[in-house]
């Protein structure tokens, strides 16, 4: 767990503040990601990439954030201080982020989006994740994952035009 904290631990701590627009929520929901992921660790089937399942627990921890104040609740420390410190390192390391004006009007426009629309374009720009494990992020379990796969592709190109047109609009590209 310390190695998949210490691997994708920036890159889910990233996913978050890109879904919560909040760093101090998004850690928040991290700390939660991590135990609920050390927790479920032994359950895991492989039926996935562990990157994949990582990526579908953090949006479900996001989901449940939202559904009230007080719903993201850690149950205190790990069993192991290596994860913990793990952690605590990602932590500190994100928090750094540099945004030049573009990047941060870019960050303005994907704020505008729905949730779903923008775990859509994190996993697939921010991730680089193939449509197929986009799929098996976003979909019920027992849904058609290629079927699933060419429809969030059309999805995800309708929300570039959409997004390239508000960027237009607003003067960020021409």
């Amino acid at each position: 767990m310390t190695a998949a904290v210490r691997g994708y631990g920036d890159e889910l701590m990233g996913f978050l503040v890109g879904l919560t627009g909040n760093p101090s929520e998004a850690d928040e929901i991290f700390g939660a990601l991590c135990e609920k992921l050390w927790r479920a660790l032994p359950a895991f089937r492989w039926e996935s990439s562990f990157r994949v399942w990582a990526y579908v627990v953090a949006r479900n921890e996001f989901f449940h954030a939202r559904r009230g104040p007080g719903s993201v609740k850690r149950r205190g420390a790990l069993e192991d201080a290596s994860v913990e410190a793990a952690i605590a390192q990602v932590r500190t390391t994100t928090a750094a982020y540099r945004r030049t004006e573009v990047k941060d009007a870019f960050t303005r426009l994907r704020e505008s989006l729905e949730p779903d629309e923008r775990i859509l374009l994190g996993l697939r720009v921010d991730r680089g994740l193939e449509w197929v494990d986009i799929a098996r992020v976003l979909s019920a379990p027992d849904a058609d994952i290629k079927r699933e796969a060419a429809t969030l592709r059309k999805r995800f190109e309708r929300l570039k035009h959409r997004l390239r047109e508000l960027a237009r609009a607003q003067g960020i590209i021409e």
